[in-house]
This record gives C-alpha cells, structure tokens and sequence, in this order.
C-alpha cells in the first residue's frame, strides 16, 4: 500500500511539476527585474551614400538622381542586454528601407568580428525610415534596381559598413541604464492618402478608432543609472515625403530632422552632427497609407483632386502638399512636430520596461502559405500568391505621382491596351496567378526569377520582447488597419500567455522588402497600397498566422524551425551608370572659388559660394563633409560650426562643361547664429587622369566674410 500511495504522489507531484513548470515558463519571461536594469549601448555612422548621378530610392522616378546633400544620413543603433547575458540589437537606419542582403552581410559581418552567436539573424533588427530622398542601388533584387541602373555596389557597401560600424560603436558602449516607456497621440501630423480604401474595412472595425491613420507615438527613454540621457526611441507612422519627387538632395526627410534636433538639443548646439553621445532614432511604423501632406492632394488649378487621385483623369498633376509653403519647410514642420511631440513624452516617461530580453526569427515562403479559417477574413482556408504588381502600382500615389496613364483603383485589365502587351511581354501570368491575384489585375508578374528575381520570395519574420516592449519586424510597408490587426494579433497571443500590459510596436520596413501589406478589403479597391501588396489578398493574413506563431513561441520558451534558405543573388547583379571617367578644373586647380562670398551678412540672408571642384561619387566623404562654415575666434584660429550634416546648409552638385563639376556651398544664416567673421570651405576628391584611378583630395577656401544680427 505504501508503495501504490509513494507512486500516486510521484504522479501527483509530477503532475503538478509539469503545470508549475509551464506556468513557471510564461512568468519568467515576464518577471519583473526591480532594479529595472539592462545594459544599454547606443551608436551612430554615416550611410549617405553618392550625392551624385544616383537613381533616389522611394518615388521610382528615373529622372530623380542625387546632386548634393541636404543633410547627411546616419544609422542610429541600439543595443540592449538583460541581467541574463541575453541581448538584441535595434538599428533604424535613414534609408527608404532596409533590403534582404544589407540584413544578411551585415550579420555575416558582425559574426566575422563577435562570433557566430552573439548577434545573428534572430536579435539583430534593421529598420528604415522610409526617407525617399536617400541613394538607391542597394537591392539586389530586379524590381527595386529599375530606376536606379541596378546594383551600386559602393552604395550597398556603404550602408552595411555604416550599419555595422553603429552597432560595433554600440557595442563598445555599453553601460548599465533604464528604460522607461510612454504612450501618447500625435494629431497634426498625418493623414491618410487613401481614404476610399481605408474606408472599405468593416465599418463595426473603423468604430473602434478615433481615426483613419494611427495618432498613436510611443517613446522609449533610455537613461543610465545616475539619470544621465543616453538615448530615445521614438515609433510614430508617417511616409518621410514630405521632400518631393522634385528634391535632387540627400536627405533625412521630416524623421532625419527630427533626430537631428532632438541630438543637438541634448549634445549641444555647438556639437556637429553624429559626434555627440546622445542618439535619438525615430523609427518607422505602419506608414503604408500615411502621408504627412496635411494640406491633401490639390491639381495645378488649386482644385482638390478627385476620388481617385487624379485630375482631368491624369495623375501626374495631383500632388499633396503641405503643411508649408515648400517641400523643406513642410520637412521642418512634420519633423518637428515629432520631435517637439516625442521629447515632452521622453521628459515625463512613466512606464519601466521590466523583464526578459527574447527573439524568435523564422524565415517564411511567402509564395505558398495556407491561410487557416482562423485568419482568413472569410473564415475558410486560402492560400498567397505568386507575386504580382497590379495596374495601379504604376498610378503612384499622391504623395509621388506616376509619370504613366493610370488611375488608382483601376482593376480594368482592358483599359491600356499599350501596357497591357508591355506586361505580357515582360511575362505573362498563368491563369492560376490570376485567380490567386484577383481582383488585382496583373501589371508586371515579379514573381519571375529571369534574368534573376525580381522581389524576394522567402521572406524573414521577427518578433523582439524587451521587457514588456514588443517589436514585431515587418517585411514592407503596413497599412494603418493592417498594423492595427498585427498589433492586435500579437498582443492577444502574448496575453493570453500571461505577459502583463504588452507595449507592441510595429517596426516597419525592417530587415527586407516586399513592397506594401493591405487588408483584405483595402485589396478590393486597388488603389496603390492593394496593387502593391504583391502576395495576394491575404498577404496580411499570412503574416498575422505566421507572426502569431512565432509570438507562441515566445510564450512557450519553444524552439522554431529556421525555414527556407533565402536566395545568395550575389554575383547576379546589374549595373548600367558608367563611372566616373576624369574630372576636369581650369589649370588642375580643384577648389578653385568660381563664385566668392560677399563682404557680409546678416540674419536671414543666404551665403553662396560656388566652387570648381569634382564628381562626389569619387569619395563619398563618409564620417567627414563636403563643406564647413567655419568661424573666426578672437585668437584668430577658425573652428567649424557647420558641415553637410546641419539642416542650415545644402550642398549642390552639377556637370559644368565636359568634366567640369560646379559645387555650390549655401549657408542659410539663423537668427541663432554667433555675430562674427566667418569663411566656407569645400573638400572632395578628383580624378585628374583617365588612365589612372588616383584621386587626389583638394579644399578650397572662400574669402572671410562677417555675419551681423538684424
């Protein structure tokens, strides 16, 4: 009897044990950590890239090519470490997005410096914010290297390098610090561009919001244990267009200029950019319909375009603008308007971040995932698609028009005959694609692998917990309700698990591209973002069942599959711009002034100095600046103040002659500016010779000139 009573208990206890044990699981990864405490480091580089002759990445404008910079563009990393050793690494990088080979050689890269487990596909997170006044050339996918001549491998070189540098600066830096979170609403700052879409949803799902576009801001203060700032993390949906189609300069757009004022804020005004300490990232969320021209879309006539974007029928003419009188005052206005937002927000945050630091990466074929009834918006199994681009892609949107006869909402497959033959000739879709697409009629069929792919198929999915912050990395560019339902998703999964008041955030176009991810009913109308979702009209399904996979994982402490190898194209790229062959000066004297600086200056006026100089893509002056204003101290020493990395300067570049390169330095003088006497510099590289790959650097130096208040 002892015996059958000894066992009972053992199946007892072990009964019991297992139960403990996975409830003990789900406490742990939300245990609260009383100090508080993580290690935290934080870094910054330069990724700025050719500010010459380079297709811009955003607006797929082919006429769009860099000449100068504006202000430079940075990677802003973040590294974290729990009280367990485990770690994860957050970059937000100023670039239209982050594409499968940049994540892929920068972890190679960092695993050829750390080893192969200290940050790997699973924690390390790369993000971009969408700017589409950046260089492109860096995908080696087909469909993004059109307009940018293909594959620029010193560009791609440029922002891996950069992003590792600022994740190896993190690294070095770390220090035992808090994070305190808080949660707010942003109102003047976004609109919806495609409302007839949005409008499409359930109405019983619009009740639940107060708005067509997210208004939420979240901000994340890191601090170390003395109370000293390290760094804020911002997250609040808006398309960086608030630089247009038009712009020629390298720019941050309205999220680069808010981190640029939020870093000179707390560094110091007399500190250049990306050489303070202190590193504010606003990162990018679930932008995909959300445009922050507040004014809304307007025909050359003043008029208010019509439903569907256009006017007289044509797209070309509708443009959004707003909310000021230029593209760089409304850059300053939206930017600023984050900054100001998110910086209150950062001064009273409230929320500790307590627990666990975990990750889950899966990499996923996109091309075949079963939708289960529980996800499909019909509650039936479903399938995704081969990819697609439907006729509307090529329309564009208000914030970039397209420069062809389409329409948004056009799922009329015989209403252009000339680009209905151009899409059968570039491939001709099967008609279990078309029915699998439906109702997007299909423009080009980037599903095709010849020459090579031209969009990823195999695509990577990940969720990051930081405590109780929750990132969740989606590949493209989310709608305003599809981030709303994966924000739900996760957030009932890890609930329902036992984590306590999760904070989930979308951290959008991370990691890869695959263009936008509409609803369901957002697919019917075929505007844009529907037309862009290039899986099929459960794009968003399939992630909501493959991202709640990996949330249950977490929950869990479960191991998960990798998934497919994604594709190594390297070696099977294209690239048509020529280089750079010589560059030409009268008598070889590069720096050389061509126009000088006036005798003086006062407050609000503008400095141009115009200087023979040479082609920018021969050094791209990484981590250093094309020009300085530079100020005369009372020893008669000159410091600099400005370079090409302050929102007060730009930098033009153009062709003069047959080698000839003219570049204007213009200084916009604030009323902020120290009364003083001051000169302009230019620096750059030339290639005298075209039979050699020499480049020799050069300065020029403008005439003094003195700066006066009102």
């Amino acid at each position: 009897m002892n015996r059958n009573l000894v066992f009972i208990f053992v199946i007892i206890g072990i009964l019991i044990s297992t139960c403990y044990s996975v409830k003990i699981k789900i406490q742990d990864h939300n245990k609260i950590d009383a100090s508080n405490a993580y290690q935290i480091g934080v870094g910054s580089y330069d990724i700025t890239g050719p500010a010459a002759e380079t297709g811009m990445m955003g607006y797929a404008m082919p006429g769009q090519v860099t000449g100068g910079i504006h202000f430079r563009l940075r990677a802003r990393a973040f590294v974290f470490i729990d009280s367990q050793g485990n770690r994860a690494a957050y970059v937000s990088t100023d670039s239209c997005m982050i594409f499968q080979a940049v994540k892929i050689k920068v972890v190679q890269d960092l695993q050829a410096i750390y080893g192969e487990e200290m940050y790997t596909e699973a924690n390390v997170l790369l993000s971009g914010t969408h700017t589409h006044s950046g260089p492109g050339g860096y995908s080696m996918y087909a469909l993004y290297g059109i307009t940018t001549l293909g594959f620029y491998k010193d560009n791609f070189d440029t922002i891996v390098n950069g992003i590792v540098s600022a994740i190896q600066r993190a690294h070095d830096n770390v220090k035992p610090g808090r994070i305190m979170a808080e949660q707010s609403e942003l109102w003047d700052t976004n609109v919806n561009r495609s409302p007839p879409a949005y409008a499409n949803n359930p109405p019983e799902e619009q009740a639940l919001y107060d708005a067509n576009v997210d208004k939420n801001i979240t901000v994340l203060k890191m601090e170390d244990m003395q109370g000293n700032p390290i760094a804020a993390l911002t997250f609040f949906a808006v398309h960086c267009t608030s630089m247009n189609n038009s712009n020629h300069l390298i720019s941050g757009d309205n999220k680069g200029y808010a981190s640029y004022m939020w870093e000179k804020k707390v560094n110091g005004q007399n500190v250049l950019p990306g050489q303070g300490s202190f590193i504010a990232a606003f990162g990018q969320s679930n932008e995909g319909d959300v445009s922050p021209n507040t004014l809304g879309a307007f025909c050359p006539n003043g008029s208010r375009c019509s439903i569907d974007s256009t006017c007289d029928g044509k797209t070309e003419g509708c443009i959004a603008k707003g909310p000021g009188a230029d593209m760089f005052e409304s850059t300053q206005i939206i930017g600023n308007n984050q900054f100001q937002k998110a910086y209150a927000m950062w001064q009273n945050a409230s929320i500790p971040v307590q627990g666990p630091i975990i990750y889950r990466h899966q990499w996923l074929q996109m091309t075949n995932v079963t939708v289960q009834p529980q996800f499909h918006p019909l509650n039936k199994t479903g399938t995704t698609c081969r990819a697609a681009m439907g006729y509307s892609f090529a329309a564009g949107t208000t914030d970039g028009p397209g420069a062809f006869d389409f329409t948004q909402g056009d799922n009329n497959t015989n209403g252009n005959p000339f680009w209905n033959l151009i899409s059968k000739f570039i491939a001709v879709p099967t008609e279990e694609q078309k029915e699998c697409q439906s109702p997007k009629p299909i423009l080009i069929d980037v599903g095709m692998t010849k020459p090579y792919p031209w969009t990823p198929d195999v695509v990577p999915i990940q969720i990051i917990t930081i405590g109780q912050i929750v990132l969740i990395a989606v590949p493209g560019e989310f709608t305003t309700m599809s981030g709303r339902r994966m924000r739900n998703t996760i957030r009932q999964v890890l609930q329902d698990g036992g984590m306590e008041d999760p904070i989930v955030l979308i951290a959008g176009l991370a990691n890869t591209y695959t263009g936008y991810i509409a609803t369901y009913e957002e697919y019917e109308v075929q505007r844009y973002e529907g037309a862009s979702t290039i899986f099929g009209p459960l794009t968003l399904s399939a992630y909501q069942q493959e991202f709640a996979g990996l949330a249950q994982s977490i929950v869990e402490g479960t191991t998960l599959p990798p998934g497919p190898t994604p594709r190594n194209l390297t070696g099977h790229t294209w690239f048509l711009l020529p280089p750079v062959i010589f560059d030409e000066a009268p008598d070889g004297d590069f720096g050389r002034v061509y126009t000088d600086a006036q005798s003086s200056y006062t407050y609000g006026d503008s400095v141009n100095v115009v200087f023979y100089g040479a082609n920018p893509r021969n050094n791209f002056m990484i981590e250093s600046s094309f020009h300085t204003v530079d100020l005369q101290t009372s020893e008669g020493n000159w410091t600099t103040v400005y370079n090409d990395g302050d929102w007060d300067t730009r930098f033009y570049w153009k062709m003069h002659d047959l080698a000839q390169s003219l570049c204007t330095i213009q200084w916009n003088i604030a009323n902020t500016t120290i009364p003083g006497t001051y000169r302009i510099t230019h620096s750059g590289y030339a290639k005298p010779s075209s039979f050699s790959s020499k480049l020799v650097a050069y300065t020029g130096i403008s005439s003094t000139f003195t700066v006066t208040a009102n």
